[in-house]
């Protein structure tokens, strides 16, 4: 799947469940800091979305779409810890965007692929909307975080350092 068909897929998605958003055109970017001032949002408003590899055994392990706020980082030792690994650390940029189906940069607050986990921090949730990048450099989302609880049901966990 091609970042712009996971676009349609996701913009298809909203408007089939009636989630309120608005579709943000801008220069391309994938920075978290750099995006939020081309939106204008606040930077801890962002989902900021990255694909963590946990191994469970020597030969399992799992993926994590780990979606925390834009001003905090992931906390690795929280992820490994939630689903009892050995090990975690950032999936390679190659198996985060067959996962994630898109460039890094655009990773969608949303799982596509049953091999990832969505795990979203609960600070994220406190804001009234998140943005992020909508698979694509040049346009971003901002939804209703209401309606992205809904549609996406992420599991909830402290997972932001």
């Amino acid at each position: 799947m091609s970042e712009h068909e996971t676009y349609t897929k996701l913009i298809g998605l909203l408007e089939e469940r009636g989630a309120r958003f608005r579709i943000h055109e801008h220069a391309p970017e994938g920075a978290t800091e750099a995006v939020s001032a081309l939106r204008g949002n606040a930077v801890e408003q962002a989902a900021k979305c990255i694909v963590v590899m946990v191994k469970l055994g020597k030969k399992t392990k799992r993926y994590v779409l780990a979606v925390v706020p834009g001003d905090r980082r992931v906390d690795l030792g929280a992820v490994k810890a939630l689903l009892g690994g050995s090990y975690a650390g950032f999936a390679t940029p190659e198996v985060a965007e067959r996962l994630a189906r898109s460039v890094s940069g655009t990773i969608l607050p949303f799982s596509f692929d049953e091999e990832l986990t969505l795990v979203v921090d609960p600070a994220l949730l406190e804001q009234p909307e998140i943005y992020f990048n909508a698979a694509r450099l040049d346009r971003s989302l901002a939804l209703v975080t209401e309606d992205y609880v809904a549609i996406a049901e992420p599991r909830v966990e402290p997972i932001a350092g």
